[in-house]
């Protein structure tokens, strides 16, 4: 396995909201063109990305067309309550999220 992109947050890094979710989306666009990434965990409130009316949809839309897994995590699926809500049907984990993160060539936390 390549890279696999660890998302634990509804936007990236801390401190101003508007400007964490601009840096996101930019950045899963840009991954968009890398054929080094083979799946995105979602886990806590990462997982809120990964339903339709999420703020990066097409971004992980993009993402999936181009073989990327995304994997949220079922926990946290289950914990906010958006089974119904997800972009995609499959729904990971901890023990896929840790032999994913595990057979990585490298991990890269977001």
């Amino acid at each position: 396995m390549k890279t696999v992109v660890v998302i634990n947050s509804d936007q990236m890094g801390h401190g101003d909201r508007k400007l964490g979710r601009k840096l996101l989306a930019t950045c899963l666009r840009k991954l968009g063109n890398s054929k080094e990434v083979e799946a995105v965990v979602l886990y806590n409130s990462g997982v809120r990305l990964a339903t339709k009316d999420s703020y990066v949809a097409v971004e992980l839309g993009v993402l999936h067309e181009h073989g990327v897994d995304i994997l949220p995590c079922g926990t946290c699926v289950d914990y906010y309550g958006i089974k119904d809500e997800l972009l995609f049907d499959r729904i990971s984990n901890m023990d896929e999220i840790l032999a994913m993160m595990h057979a990585a060539q490298k991990v890269i936390t977001l």
